[in-house]
């Protein structure tokens, strides 16, 4: 079963586009049917299956998020006890649990097999630049 560790430099918050990667793993060592896993090991950010036609549903996503888990330093998470990281790292471990760490997406004919609009996206939730890990694990 063919595994491999995607590393992925951000540049802050957004999203970030590996459907090309995963599908060059699929496409070099599927059969015509299996099961691709994407993994992040990282609590600070998350996987999500997105547009990948309009990069505006993107950016939109991403103001959604901020608007929803402001920084600590916002009024409205003085609840938050996690601080020590900085503002953005409690709001970052939320908005990662309110999406996912990890994705499985079949592969059919020996491809993704994604919609026509739709893209893998690590989701990058803290301020600074990151060196993140994706595994991706191909089951046939």
């Amino acid at each position: 079963m063919p595994q491999s560790t995607l590393r992925l430099s951000t540049a802050g918050p957004g999203l970030y586009d590996f459907t090309a990667a995963a599908a060059d793993l699929v496409q070099q060592n599927a059969g015509d049917i299996g099961l691709l896993t994407c993994f992040v090991r990282h609590t600070s950010c998350s996987l999500v299956i997105q547009e990948n036609a309009d990069p505006d549903v993107c950016r939109d996503l991403d103001e959604f998020f901020r608007r929803l888990v402001p920084p600590a330093s916002d009024s409205s998470m003085r609840w938050l006890r996690h601080t020590t990281e900085g503002p953005d790292d409690m709001p970052a471990h939320i908005k990662s649990a309110l999406t996912a760490t990890s994705l499985s997406i079949p592969v059919t004919d020996g491809c993704l097999a994604l919609g026509t609009w739709q893209g893998l996206y690590l989701f990058e939730h803290r301020d600074r630049p990151h060196d993140r890990q994706i595994i991706l694990h191909l089951s046939q």
